[in-house]
């Protein structure tokens, strides 16, 4: 595994978390930002850079709050044990995972798809597999439980609530797994 040297690299976490807050401003600010950057199916190919752009845009404090929290959690672990490259094709690759099987599943719709949680969970899957076993706390439980019992919780909870798009979630967790396996098995080499 290769260790990431935060001296000579810009903080990646940093800027996306100020990236999604001045969005969220910017969208509040201006609401008709919002249907231009968020995801949906039914526009997806005349508005394409709404499968990345998506990935900034959240509906409200709480959402934003959650995602950028774990954002900063995993992310920093994660980036602890890879190149900031790998960590960039991860959060991207599970966000745009995300939005294509929620495209996929839901065709036509024209429901919109907003938030970074694609990424997150890719960033969650990869430290599943390379550290299961690690504890984490997560409210409300008074105990550390494991890693991935975490993630795989959190992705299974979270896909029976309402106006979640468990699509994303999914989409992104696969990433994360497999681009975790390739890494322990020194297949993944960016």
């Amino acid at each position: 595994m290769k260790f990431s040297n935060y001296r000579n690299q810009p903080d990646i976490i940093f800027l996306i978390i100020i990236t999604c807050v001045v969005v969220f401003f910017g969208v509040n600010f201006v609401p008709q930002l919002g249907p231009y950057l968020a995801l949906q199916p039914a526009t997806a190919i005349s508005h394409p850079w709404t499968i990345v752009t998506s990935l900034f845009v959240h509906a409200d404090l709480w959402h934003l709050f959650a995602n950028m929290l774990t954002l900063y959690f995993f992310g920093n672990a994660l980036l602890q044990m890879i190149s900031q490259r790998s960590w960039l094709i991860i959060f991207f690759g599970g966000g745009l995972a995300g939005s294509l099987l929620f495209i996929l599943l839901n065709a036509g719709s024209y429901g919109y798809v907003i938030g970074a949680s694609g990424a997150v969970f890719a960033l969650g899957g990869a430290l599943a597999v390379l550290r299961p076993n690690s504890k984490v706390m997560v409210f409300p439980l008074p105990i550390p439980i494991p890693l991935w019992i975490a993630v795989i919780g959190s992705f299974i909870i979270l896909s029976f609530l309402p106006s979640v798009a468990w699509q994303g979630h999914l989409g992104g967790l696969l990433v994360g797994l497999a681009c975790g396996y390739l890494i322990q098995q020194g297949k993944f080499k960016f």
